[in-house]
């Protein structure tokens, strides 16, 4: 299969990158700074899946054109998606009384309104072909998480739009779930989470550890795989059975 994974450069995405390679796959992903990362991830997967196609392309998901654009050329290049990871995310920390209308749209227009767009283009080729698999990256934010309102109601929206798609495409061959992720230790949350943070959350969750880009990734090839074409529209929650915010 062809997957477009976004915000595929570093992190959870890039591991996404990486285990779909291994597993066989073609894949484009996008980047929207930092290209050095970019060219880094392409060099490895020359390296680790040298049969495999591995393209890097810029993307900004508040840009309707350039979204478009991202889709048609990886489209052309592959010959066809089939699988949408949808990943890259922003977040604006905030309590509700003092959050910006502009970091409120911004979160908005990259995580829910990108992903929206990313669906609806792409939408039209899964028709056509009668198979897509859309695999959308939640939180348990979305359950309410003091501090980050935006974040957390675009991640719900995600959940929503899961199910939507389900039933309006999924007797056209198209599954859409939502990935509902704990935290996962990244170096990026390690950047952005408090210690304290970490640790209460070890100490709540059942099974005793933090999530990792390779739970994130070998659970995304399961959801696009036939063993899972009886899977759609579910919120599947990722967490180590911590299904809440502690």
């Amino acid at each position: 299969m062809n997957f477009l994974v976004t915000g595929g450069s570093r992190g959870i995405g890039r591991r996404i990158v990486e285990q779909a390679l291994l597993a066989g796959h073609d894949v484009a992903f996008t980047w929207n700074q930092g290209a050095e990362a970019a060219t880094a991830l392409q060099r490895h997967a020359a390296e680790i899946a040298p049969q495999r196609r591995c393209l890097a392309l810029r993307l900004d998901m508040v840009d309707d054109a350039a979204i478009d654009a991202v889709c048609e050329e990886a489209d052309q290049l592959l010959d066809g998606i089939d699988v949408l990871v949808g990943n890259a995310a922003i977040n604006r920390p905030s309590l509700a009384v003092s959050l910006p209308d502009a970091d409120w749209r911004a979160v908005m227009e990259v995580n829910l309104d990108g992903n929206f767009r990313l669906c609806r283009t792409l939408l039209p080729g899964f028709i056509a072909r009668r198979r897509g698999r859309i695999v959308l990256l939640s939180s348990v934010a979305a359950h309410g998480m003091s501090g980050q309102i935006a974040y957390n109601v675009s991640k719900a929206g995600l959940i929503a739009m899961a199910a939507t798609l389900a039933r309006e495409y999924g007797r056209r061959g198209i599954t859409a779930n939502a990935l509902v992720l704990g935290l996962v230790d990244t170096d990026m949350s390690r950047e952005t989470a408090a210690p304290k943070t970490f640790e209460h959350w070890l100490g709540q969750c059942p099974s005793g550890r933090l999530g990792t880009p390779d739970d994130v990734a070998q659970a995304v090839l399961y959801l696009v795989s036939d063993g899972a074409a009886f899977i759609n529209g579910q919120a599947i929650h990722l967490t180590g059975g911590l299904n809440w915010v502690p």
